[in-house]
C-alpha cells in the first residue's frame, strides 16, 4: 500500500507493524509527531501498547530500558537536548544488551537555541554502544525501522539501534511512501523472544557492578559484537530486499563511483541534493560520484576504504563539528589512509539547519581546487570571521 505521508508518520506506520508493547517518550521538537501518531494508534485501538507518559526524556529511557529488560519489545524517539538528557540511560542500554530501537529526529544542540537540522545530536553519542543508521528520505527511515528490530533482537547481537532522520526534512516533509502488509512484516520479524530477560520463575540479575577485573571484558564483548554486525546488515538487507522488494540496509551506497575520479562523502538526507548535484558535474565533464555513509556505528572501514583508495579527490561533507578538532568523519576518512592517501578534504555545513545547495557544493570544490587539504566550514560569513577556517557565505 501507498501512502502519501510526512516522515514522522512513516516511522510510526512502521512501529505500529513492529507491534511494540511499550513505548514512552517525552515530547521535543521536531520528534514529537512520531509519538503522537504512535498515541493515536493505541488509543484507536489500532495498536495494542502500553504509553507511558513521562515528565522528560531520561524518563522516557529509563521506562523503555525496564521493558525491554522485562522481555518486552520497545520503542522510543528523541530529538537534540532530549538525545543529550538521555544519554545516561543510552550507555546503560547498550551495557545490558538491550535490544531497543530509537529513532533520533536530528537537530542542532544548544547553546544557542536551535531547533532546526544538523547531525552533531547523534554524532556526539557515537560512543556509546549503539548502532546508528542515517538515512536520505522517508521511504529508508519507514524500512530501517523493520529491520533494526531484526538486526537489534538477533541473539548473537543485542545491542540497541539508533535510526537518524534529518529533522524537520524528514520529519515533516511528505514523500509517497510503501507500507507492506502484516503477514509481510510478520514473516521478516518474528514475537520478540530475548534470550535473557528479569523473570521471578528464572530470576537473574541485570547491571551489576563490574570492578576491574570484568570491565574491561565488557567493553570488548560490545565491541567484537559491533565487527560483526558489519557482516550482519548486509545480510538483514538482503533478506528484506527478498520479501518486499525493496533495496534493504547497508552499509553504504555507491552513487555513481565507480568511474569517478573524485568522490563526495556525506550522510543523511544530503545525499538526495548530492546525487542531483553529481549528475549535473557529470554533464559538464567533471568525474565525480557520492558516497553515502549508511552505517555510522560501527564504522565500515574495510568498504570505505576500498570505495575510496583509488580515488584522486576526496570531499567530505558533514553536519557536524568536533569542536576543538575538525569534522568527526573527517577525522574517521584520513585514519583509513597512510602512505600516498587521496588528497582528502573536510567541508562542515548544514550547522543549526543552513540549507546545503547546489551553490554550497560549488563552493566546496572551489576551495578544495585552490585550498589545503584541511577542515573548512562552508557558509560562514568571511568579511566578519577573518580566520582562514572560515571560508565563504
Amino acid at each position: 500500500m501507498k501512502k502519501f505521508l510526512e516522515g514522522s508518520h512513516a516511522v510510526a506506520e512502521a512501529v505500529k507493524l513492529c507491534k511494540p508493547g511499550v513505548i514512552s517518550a517525552y515530547p521535543i521538537t521536531p520528534q514529537t509527531h512520531i509519538v503522537e501518531r504512535l498515541a493515536e494508534f493505541i488509543s484507536n485501538g489500532e495498536l495494542n501498547a502500553q504509553f507511558v507518559n513521562v515528565e522528560s526524556e531520561h524518563s522516557a529511557a529509563s521506562v523503555v530500558l525496564g521493558a525491554e529488560a522485562a522481555g518486552v519489545r520497545a520503542f522510543t524517539a528523541t530529538s537534540s537536548q532530549g538525545l543529550i538528557l538521555m544519554s545516561e540511560v543510552l550507555f546503560n542500554i547498550a551495557g545490558l544488551r538491550l535490544p531497543l530501537v530509537l529513532v533520533c529526529a536530528n537537530r542542532a544542540l544548544s547553546s544557542p537555541i536551535n531547533i532546526w537540522n544538523d547531525h552533531q545530536d547523534a554524532v556526539a553519542l557515537r560512543d556509546s554502544g549503539w548502532i546508528q543508521f542515517f538515512v536520505e528520505n522517508n521511504q529508508e527511515v519507514h524500512d530501517f525501522i523493520y529491520q533494526a528490530y531484526r538486526l537489534a533482537e538477533n541473539p548473537k547481537i543485542m545491542l540497541p539501534v539508533m535510526i537518524n532522520m534529518d529533522g524537520y526534512i524528514l520529519t515533516h516533509g511528505m514523500e509517497p511512501v510503501d507500507i507492506p502488509s502484516p503477514t509481510e512484516v510478520d514473516k521478516f520479524l518474528p514475537p520478540y523472544n530475548p534470550p535473557y530477560k528479569l523473570d521471578v520463575d528464572n530470576p537473574l540479575s541485570m547491571g551489576l557492578l563490574g570492578d576491574p577485573t570484568v570491565y574491561l571484558e565488557t567493553r570488548y564483548a560490545i565491541q567484537k559484537t559491533l565487527e560483526d554486525v558489519l557482516k550482519i546488515i548486509p545480510e538483514v538487507g538482503k533478506e528484506f530486499e527478498s520479501i518486499f522488494k525493496r533495496k534493504g540496509i547497508d552499509l553504504v551506497e555507491k552513487y555513481k563511483i565507480d568511474d569517478a575520479e573524485n568522490v563526495i562523502v556525506a550522510m543523511g538526507s544530503v545525499c538526495g541534493t548530492i546525487k542531483d548535484f553529481v549528475d549535473k558535474k557529470r554533464k559538464e565533464g567533471l568525474s565525480l560520484g557520492l558516497l553515502k555513509i549508511i552505517t555510522y556505528r560501527p564504522f565500515p572501514k574495510e568498504e570505505i576504504f576500498n570505495s575510496l583508495k583509488d580515488k584522486r579527490d576526496i570531499f567530505v561533507l558533514e553536519k557536524a563539528i568536533s569542536l576543538g578538532n575538525e569534522g568527526p568523519l573527517y577525522t574517521e576518512i584520513k585514519s583509513l589512509f597512510n602512505a600516498k592517501p587521496p588528497n582528502i578534504f573536510g567541508f562542515i555545513a548544514g550547522l543549526g539547519g543552513r540549507d546545503v545547495t547546489f551553490n554550497t557544493l560549488e563552493k566546496m570544490l572551489e576551495v578544495a581546487k585552490k585550498g589545503k587539504v584541511r577542515s573548512y566550514f562552508l557558509d560562514v560569513n568571511y568579511s566578519l570571521l577573518k580566520e582562514e577556517f572560515f571560508i565563504y557565505e
